[in-house]
């Protein structure tokens, strides 16, 4: 089984020949194992779509592949719909130095898309985390949120997916807000579907003044 970088790198090409429309004479034969198979398989059904077929109702072009799953994925082929989280109840903008942060908006999605032809899939979920911010100081105040991590009850941690939040989350990370400005920042995670379960799931921040956490659910 391809280990978890390996799968995303296979997933972000297949997505970007899926979206690209990439003609025969521009994707190379692939005749290789694995991932390569994966790939060819993958291009072969998104030409029969593309030639008027009908999608598959599962990844047939890569049955008994072990990276199937993830090919169908980056197909589109039953891929689950974006679905969006109630924001937790109460919701009060925490402090992070003189940065007020409050949460806008949660929602997970196995794919993430950026703003021209590349998306990043994953078998696991991309959990997005939308954030108001706005410095209420009277200084201009420089934060970095790359080490911005989702904790759940038992302590089990995710750091910012760097590659999702490059292709679709807030860049860079590490940023000065000017007095009274306001930005949206959204962040980026990669996590199993049971994670998302977990009722102590929250968000911690880091500062140097101290950390910040803000409950998820």
């Amino acid at each position: 089984m391809m280990n978890h970088r390996a799968s995303a790198s296979v997933a972000l090409l297949a997505a970007t020949l899926v979206l690209g429309g990439c003609k025969e004479e521009s994707v190379p034969d692939y005749t290789g194992t694995g991932d390569d198979r994966t790939l060819q398989k993958l291009r072969q059904e998104v030409d029969r779509v593309n030639q008027g077929g009908r999608p598959s109702q599962g990844p047939e072009a890569t049955r008994g592949d072990p990276n199937a799953n993830l090919a169908g994925l980056a197909a589109g082929i039953n891929v689950p719909t974006e679905r969006a989280w109630e924001l937790p109840a109460p919701n009060d903008a925490v402090h992070l130095e003189t940065l007020s942060v409050k949460l806008t908006g949660l929602d997970a999605s196995h794919s993430v898309k950026g703003s021209g032809k590349v998306s990043l899939t994953s078998e696991d979920l991309f959990f997005r985390v939308q954030l108001m911010t706005q410095n209420v100081g009277g200084a201009s105040l420089t934060l970095d949120l790359d080490g911005a991590k989702l904790f759940g009850a038992e302590g089990q941690s995710y750091t910012v997916a760097r590659d999702a939040q490059v292709v679709g989350g807030t860049r860079p990370l590490r940023r000065t807000w000017a007095p009274d400005e306001r930005t949206d920042v959204v962040l980026l995670f990669e996590l199993p579907p049971e994670a998302l379960r977990d009722d102590g799931l929250h968000l911690l921040l880091q500062g140097s003044g101290g950390d910040v956490r803000i409950p998820l659910k």
